[in-house]
């Protein structure tokens, strides 16, 4: 994790490298779902964190790379583009001009609004953008980023030096292309990240770079190289000729206790939570620079207290809130846009233990814009289904991280609150067969609770919560005493086991052989999540359109309600002997205990991490 000296020896220089990863738009200290300042998130905090970093190792006399790890365009609305109205300027690239950024990487959600709109942003970039790893599949096409860059920095501690150079290559999952095919398919192609990063090290090092940094937005999977990886860390952070690496993807924290590797490595959270920072103690002598050292740390915006309460460590850059203040106000005006009403209340706080009426709604819009389409149609005689996944379900983001909308008039923050990514509205004929898969596969969420356990966690925390698919229009249950029969990479590890029990429609049991119709979002269809069944299913043409702009026409009547809306909810748990597990939520979520059955849950307060635990009867 770091180095044994930590000092800047006299006659020595530091290059420090300050990174920032999955920003997704989080400019400022504010949440624009719930219209109220957020301490916990917010590039304008950790600003002030870099200043602070600059000011030190310049008085020191060393150098300062200011650098981003993608994955910053999609994500909170004041971001928000579209190809036929971009931003200019866009708030993500303002930002990064005042903080005078010197190197960006892309992550996949940067290429979620296409390439011609990616395009128009990037124009905008104060510093070289940079992939390593996707080309462009028409020959002699530019693509609107760099494959590497080279940047020389003096070292004031190292009088009389030539100028340090530093090489800066940076890779992305080879899953993009699949996870926005609708996008991307047929124009670009991506790179194995480990191979990548390997070909771009020795390609900067034959070009004389004395330091060569990867930009790797991924995360730290496996040791061992497996091709076509998502999460790459460890392979990259072993490859020769690479100094340093900055990670990211999978919005975790490095360096920690778990995770050790023999060379700086660091990924600072999400959405502005953390900023990264790696000294490298360089010297210079008769054979050129040298790297003798090295210290990897991270520094939060903000912590917790004993009992969990947040508190603020740093204050917004006034710079930054000043030169933000206009695309923040036209953004809070859009996202105040009156739509309809609800008379419920939709929060996702027990999306993986109980009904989640946010999810409801939008898997009933889904159908409602959908079956018009399918009347008088073979697809039409099937039953319709509509699957919906949870996107704020607290995990790695926090327990602020939930859907809280209350009872009463909604707009269009409400709106993005209930499906926060740009996914399009998507549909697929499947078989009885691949619904009880692709029901698994969701399943492989929880943990496996022994019955009669007490001790248990419910949700599986290596697994990602936005690949809980809840299929609306059937009736199941989930028996967690069994192990999950898909892996997390949609492996079937387990294939004579079975978590959905019970499975149904329109109360009659499902058969092998009986065909849907499913309504489901553009990233599922196209493989995302590794839901293979999903891909083989069946694709029926639909208009494009995003799933948003289908919720918001059906919460203001444009749509009809939706016969969906009115059966029960789709899943429950089947019983276990006396077991329990722990689920952990928003302490927000108090105020809705009364909605889950009586003798259900037990409270068991806060976390230290700012969780409420609670231990549910299975």
């Amino acid at each position: 994790m770091t180095g044994p000296d930590q000092s800047l020896p006299l006659g020595k220089g530091v290059l420090r490298l300050l990174a920032t990863t999955d920003l997704h738009s989080n400019l400022l200290s504010y949440d624009y779902y719930a219209d109220r300042p957020d301490p916990s998130i917010g590039l304008s905090r950790v600003a002030s964190l870099i200043a602070e970093a600059r000011q030190e190792v310049r008085e020191a006399g060393g150098t300062v790379l200011l650098l981003d790890n993608g994955d910053g365009l999609q994500g909170a609305p004041i971001g928000e583009i579209s190809s036929d109205d971009p931003i200019v300027p866009h708030p993500l690239m303002q930002a990064f001009d005042v903080l005078q950024y010197d190197a960006i990487g892309l992550g996949n959600h940067d290429f979620n609004f296409g390439l011609e709109t990616l395009e128009q942003v990037l124009e905008q970039a104060p510093c070289p953008v940079i992939c390593s790893n996707m080309t462009a599949v028409e020959e002699g096409r530019e693509l609107p980023f760099a494959r590497t860059t080279i940047l020389e920095r003096e070292v004031p501690a190292c009088a009389g030096a030539p100028p340090l150079r530093i090489g800066i290559l940076s890779v992305l999952p080879p899953q993009t292309v699949t996870w926005d095919a609708h996008l991307l398919e047929g124009q670009v192609v991506v790179a194995d990240m480990v191979q990548a990063a390997a070909a771009a090290a020795s390609a900067l090092r034959r070009e004389g770079c004395d330091i060569v940094i990867a930009l790797a937005h991924t995360g730290v999977g496996g040791l061992e190289r497996v091709p076509g990886m998502e999460n790459a860390l460890l392979p990259i952070a072993a490859t020769a000729g690479i100094d340093a690496v900055i990670g990211g993807h999978t919005h975790k924290t490095l360096p920690d206790p778990e995770h050790s590797f023999t060379k700086p490595v660091v990924m600072p959270g999400a959405h502005g939570s953390h900023l990264g920072q790696i000294d490298l103690q360089v010297s210079h002598g008769p054979e050129g620079w040298r790297l003798e050292n090295w210290d990897a740390r991270l520094k939060p915006i903000c912590s917790r207290a004993e009992k969990g309460d947040l508190m603020s460590l740093v204050e917004e850059d006034a710079e930054l809130t000043r030169a933000l203040g206009p695309a923040h106000d036209s953004t809070r005006e859009r996202m105040h846009q009156p739509v309809g009403f609800s008379d419920v209340p939709l929060h996702s706080f027990f999306t993986f233990f109980g009904p989640d009426l946010g999810l409801e709604l939008a898997a009933a819009a889904q159908a409602a814009a959908v079956r018009p389409l399918l009347e008088g149609t073979e697809v039409g005689k099937l039953p319709l289904l509509s699957a919906a996944a949870p996107g704020k379900f607290g995990g790695r983001s926090g327990p602020g991280h939930y859907t809280d909308i209350g009872r009463g008039d909604l707009c269009m923050r409400n709106v993005a609150d209930l499906h926060i990514f740009p996914n399009e509205l998507r549909l697929v004929v499947a078989t009885g067969a691949q619904v009880l898969d692709w029901l698994e596969m969701s399943a492989g969420v929880f943990k496996q609770v022994r019955p009669g356990s007490t001790e248990q966690e419910l949700v599986d925390p290596s697994r990602a919560g936005h690949n809980f698919d809840v299929l609306f229009g059937l009736q199941y249950e989930i028996d967690l005493s069994a192990p999950p029969r898909f892996s997390s990479s949609g492996v079937r590890i387990n294939p004579a086991a079975g978590r959905i029990r019970r499975l149904r429609v329109h109360g009659r049991p499902v058969a092998p052989a009986q065909r849907f119709a499913v309504v489901v979002n553009s990233y599922r269809v196209s493989g995302g999540g590794n839901f293979q069944m999903v891909k083989d299913a069946e694709s029926i043409p639909l208009p494009p359109v995003r799933i948003r702009d289908v919720i918001r026409d059906y919460v203001a009547g444009r749509l009809p309600e939706d016969p969906l809306a009115q059966e029960e909810y789709p899943w429950r748990f089947a019983e276990l002997n006396n077991a329990e597990a722990a689920a952990y939520t928003s302490p927000e979520a108090v105020q809705y205990l009364d909605e889950l059955p009586e003798g259900q849950v037990r409270n068991c307060g806060m976390t230290p991490k700012g969780f409420l635990k609670l231990m549910l009867a299975l």
